[in-house]
């Protein structure tokens, strides 16, 4: 309970409110992807995102919350709804169901108009979850008097019809017998509320007790084959391919990539599932550990193959890619519906810090290697990098302590939309299990191809696919992610999707691989995985970060200046592709 009202006071800051009432509460309920609510809104074709709009719409943004320390108080609506819920508990911390039960009682409030705007019949709702009528006794929010039921009127004896001379005359027209508005029933939405609740409901077949689990209204199901299932195909084709031999690189090379797509995707997806499961915190850590995992896995295989300067292009072309090109291209999706796009400049500001940071830990490295003229510089630079990916890992857990835990309001933002059905924590454990175990399969498969193209290909250099190419592949499904949710307005989460990428593989992903490279030991050159990286990629990430920073530290930006960060990435390409 405590986290739950937590969630909701960090909606109310978010929309300057000084209080927290029932529209917070059911904020708090989709943000944390209760699966009743899910079941109910995809059962009438609506998403957590258009409630949470129609939510908003209603309850446009304060003059302001209490500042930071200060507990935002709650409204007797939102105290009373929390008192129904515990006591449909039994007194204990009440579920996600028993809250939006508790939420749906008052049938003339913002949660239950919100949800008739998109068509859904709260009376219904209401039935299938065992809540009694509105008006039963409860009174109205900010009132401690119970509301006087009002028994319904009976209907007329049915008359004769009258002669025509004892009709009306034609100046005195009969009273209407529309029905009008009730009082404080202003808006279309309370209308159709009210009229939906007055029409006869279909009793269901079998009505759930309370507790019993979400409402038993019939799924939706998409089809089995889908143009998103299409490049699981490739799977089969590219493992017999690569194992089987006598085909030429490129096209095994192809096959891998479209074989590494699908997977990576569903190990965000199955990453996405686990962290509305178990929260905040903890999902924070799942999104660090796992959110490059299809990167990282292909990293470690190509490293067990000695190809220490492909690995390094990867590093740097995936903080290119999310800096740029991602970035690039959701400024401008975002720009379609608005010229200016507004963000959280407090995230853009620490994320433009996280990478000058990481920056620095690439530069000094290559610095020393150019300077130091030691007999054993190979072994005093790997011991140089591990004492610098010690600090830059360390510095990345505080980052997420910082931005999770200490100062979480200030990042406040839109959470990740979720549509469909909310996997359950064995099914998305499965999920993440099999699709690691495929990327792990196609790695071998994709970097052998690497090895044959690099040698049969000179115009294609190891570099080129490093810094373009795998980058591109194993972040695919987290760059589709980021341009989908900034073409709909959601330009917060696309930038802390590209900037956070970027800062994960700086700050985490690079000093594990310089730990696993040294427990690999060194290739058959004598060469180490450390943090010694080529002067063009050191200038190309520090111009990167530069420029990033320029665009995004003042809160809002255009088309245009995602054009700017698409162009310079459209230049490191070239000048890497004729080294």
């Amino acid at each position: 309970m405590s986290d739950f009202l937590a969630a909701a006071r960090l909606e109310a800051a978010r929309l300057q409110h000084d209080y927290v009432g029932t529209e917070h509460l059911l904020l708090a309920l989709v943000q944390g992807a209760d699966p009743s609510l899910q079941t109910i809104l995809g059962t009438f074709s609506a998403t957590p995102e258009q409630l949470r709009e129609r939510v908003e719409k209603r309850c446009p943004r304060g003059k302001g919350a209490p500042g930071e320390g200060a507990e935002i108080p709650l409204r007797s609506g939102a105290r009373r709804a929390l008192d129904q819920a515990r006591a449909a508990a039994g007194g204990l911390d009440p579920s996600a169901q028993q809250l939006l039960g508790a939420l749906l009682t008052d049938g003339r409030g913002i949660v239950s108009a919100s949800l008739a705007d998109l068509g859904i019949p709260v009376a219904k709702i209401r039935e299938a979850l065992g809540i009694e009528r509105p008006g039963a006794g409860t009174p109205p929010d900010g009132d401690g008097a119970p509301v006087q039921r009002v028994e319904p009127r009976k209907p007329p004896e049915k008359q004769e019809r009258a002669p025509k001379a004892e009709r009306a005359p034609r100046g005195e027209r009969p009273a209407r017998t529309e029905s009008k508005p009730e009082r404080g029933e202003r808006t279309r939405g309370e209308r159709a509320e009210r009229e939906s609740a007055e029409r006869p409901a279909v009793a269901p077949t079998t009505r759930p007790r309370r507790g019993d689990g979400p409402p038993r209204i019939a799924p939706v199901h998409e089809p089995f084959l889908t143009w998103r299932k299409l490049p699981l195909l490739a799977i089969p084709v590219s493992l017999y391919m690569g194992f089987a031999g006598g085909f030429p690189p490129l096209v095994v090379f192809i096959a891998a990539c479209l074989a590494v797509l699908p997977l990576a995707g569903y190990m965000g997806e199955a990453t996405e599932h686990l962290t509305a499961r178990t929260g905040p915190a903890f999902g924070g850590f799942l999104n660090a550990t796992f959110g490059n995992a299809a990167e990282l896995i292909i990293a470690i295989v190509a490293l067990r193959a000695g190809l220490v300067d492909l690995v390094k292009a990867s590093i740097t072309g995936s903080i290119l890619g999310n800096l740029l090109l991602i970035l690039g291209l959701s400024l401008v999706a975002g720009s379609l519906k608005t010229p200016i796009i507004r963000f959280n400049r407090t995230a853009a500001g620490m994320s433009a810090g996280m990478l000058a940071l990481a920056v620095t830990g690439l530069v000094f490295p290559t610095l020393f290697h150019g300077v130091s003229t030691s007999a054993n510089q190979e072994l005093i630079e790997l011991h140089l990098s591990e004492a610098v990916a010690v600090v830059l890992a360390v510095t990345y857990g505080f980052s997420l302590l910082f931005s999770l835990k200490t100062h979480s309001r200030l990042f406040a933002g839109e959470p990740h939309p979720m549509t469909g059905h909310l996997w359950s924590v064995p099914v998305a454990i499965g999920v993440l299990a099999l699709a690691t175990v495929g990327v792990a399969l196609e790695s071998e498969v994709l970097v052998h191809a690497v090895q044959e193209l690099s040698t049969e290909h000179a115009w294609l250099s190891q570099t080129f696919l490093g810094l373009i190419v795998i980058p591109i592949i194993g972040n695919a499904a987290e760059h589709a992610t980021a341009i989908v949710v900034a073409r709909k307005g959601k330009v917060d989460l696309a930038l802390n999707i590209a900037m956070g990428s970027s800062t994960q593989v700086a700050l985490l992903v690079a000093p594990l691989l310089v730990f696993i490279g040294a427990l690999i030991g060194p290739n058959s050159s004598g060469q180490y995985m450390n943090l010694v990286f080529t002067p063009i990629e050191v200038i190309a990430v520090s111009l990167s970060t530069i420029l990033t920073a320029i665009v995004t530290l003042d809160g809002e930006s255009h088309w245009f200046e995602g054009v700017q960060l698409l162009a310079l990435y459209a230049m490191v390409a070239i000048a890497v592709f004729f080294l």
